[in-house]
Order: C-alpha cells, then structure tokens, then sequence
C-alpha cells in the first residue's frame, strides 16, 4: 500500500487533506479512486494510518482515517550521518539509500578536501531538494518517519554535539587498531542507541582532521581490507549498525 506523508494540521479528526503534487500523484499517477485506500503517516508524531479516499475534488483529495496501525518501522537505533560534501549526484544517492536502510538524520560537512563547496545562495535550494529526495525513499521504503537534512556544518561545531551521542564514528581509510563492529561491541547494551557517524568526502580526511576530531571524542575506525567511495561508506555503516544493535 501506498504511503503519503502529511503535516499535522492536514489531520482534522479523522479527515486527511492532500493536495498538490501528492494528491497529482495519487488521482494521476496510482489512479486510485474513491473507496481505494493508502498509507497516510504524520510527520510529526510518526503515527501511521489506514485511510480510505472519501472525495476527489479538482484541487484536494479528502481521506478518512479508518486505522491506525501500532507496528513502527523505525528502528532502536537513532543514526546521524556527517557526510562530507560529495558531488550532488552522489549526495542525492546517499540520502536515498539510507534513508531506506533507517539513517535518522544527514548533515553536509564542510571538510578541507571537499570538492564541491555549497554557498549560502545555493545552499537552501539544495537542502530543499535533498528533503524532498529523502520524503520520497522514505514513503517507497514505508518510514515511520523522514530523516531531516540540516544545514551544513564545519567539522569544529562537532565538539558541540559530541556528547549526544553514545559513541559517534568517524570512518578512516588509514585507521589500522580499531574496526567498526569491535566499536559497536564495546558500546553498553541499551534498549536505545543514538549513534553518529562521519564519512569524509572523495579525497578522504586529513590526518589533521582525524586528529581534530578524536580530541572531541570521536572514534575512528576502519571499514575493511578495502577502500570504499564516500557514497558506499556511510551504507555500509549504516547496515551493519542496524545489523549489530537492531532489535
């Protein structure tokens, strides 16, 4: 079943309002008619429900809640992914796969061997089209939720955060101790997890970074004998996270 996602006040007890380029989607793309029904889940609270169209106007489709539905599709583990700005093409790749595989949240990192730099003037634009990419692996994958895309960050408002997280990751092609899976061995058993991790851009992360970044806290860790591209690394990570610590 088709799942859409809506903002809190298009819920009015139990009539869902979806207009454009959803309600198009519906009425001209699934074809679906009065009585048919699809998968309606509020941004806000996560909730799901079963909803059964009721009317078809020239401009709205009108809904009427008749479930709602107790299983979740997200996961224990709370996942925040520090991607290094890539080439957009490949940005747009990893926000739909992990978005798929569960990733919470993704944050653009200004890092010193990005190749792409996203300025101010551009930079709501993209993050614009990068939520919308995420909405849509997430109704295709039927998320509980969508991951929110932030605003880019540098890597020193890192130190800010740290402390959120029960162990936060930093992938490094040169980290020769310490492996992902014994990271994630070490950390308490919990029924929850919040877990950040961060994959550097096509050139990699300097060794003055991975430096910056373990006096913060972080854990740097090697993904395997062989080297991944910055859009293979953080769903990578992501999966075998979900694989050692998913309920």
């Amino acid at each position: 079943m088709q799942k859409f996602f809506v903002e809190n006040n298009q819920i009015c007890d139990s009539k869902v309002s979806i207009t454009g380029s959803d309600m198009n989607h519906i009425v001209n793309v699934l074809r679906k008619k009065k009585n048919d029904t699809v998968l309606i889940g509020n941004k806000e609270d996560s909730k799901t429900y079963i909803a059964q169209i009721e009317q078809i106007n020239a401009d709205e489709v009108i809904l009427n809640i008749t479930d709602e539905l107790d299983e979740t599709s997200e996961p224990n583990v709370e996942i925040d992914l520090y991607q290094g700005l890539p080439k957009f093409d490949k940005m747009e790749l990893i926000i739909q796969k992990t978005t798929e595989l569960g990733i919470s949240s993704i944050i653009p990192l200004d890092m010193s061997r990005c190749i792409v730099k996203l300025d101010e003037k551009d930079s709501k634009k993209k993050i614009e089209r990068w939520q919308k990419i995420a909405e849509v692996a997430a109704k295709q994958s039927k998320r509980g939720k969508i991951p929110e895309i932030k605003d880019k960050m540098k890597l020193k408002e890192i130190s800010n955060i740290i402390k959120e997280y029960d162990v936060f990751i930093v992938a490094y092609e040169e980290e020769n101790q310490q492996t992902l899976r014994q990271t994630l061995r070490e950390i308490e058993k919990r029924e929850n997890y919040k877990i950040g991790i961060l994959v550097g851009p096509e050139g990699g992360i300097s060794n003055e970074e991975v430096e910056i970044l373990k006096s913060f806290g972080c854990k740097s860790v090697s993904l395997g004998k062989r080297i991944l591209r910055t859009e293979t690394a953080p769903i990578a990570m992501t999966s075998n996270i979900l694989y050692e610590l998913e309920k």
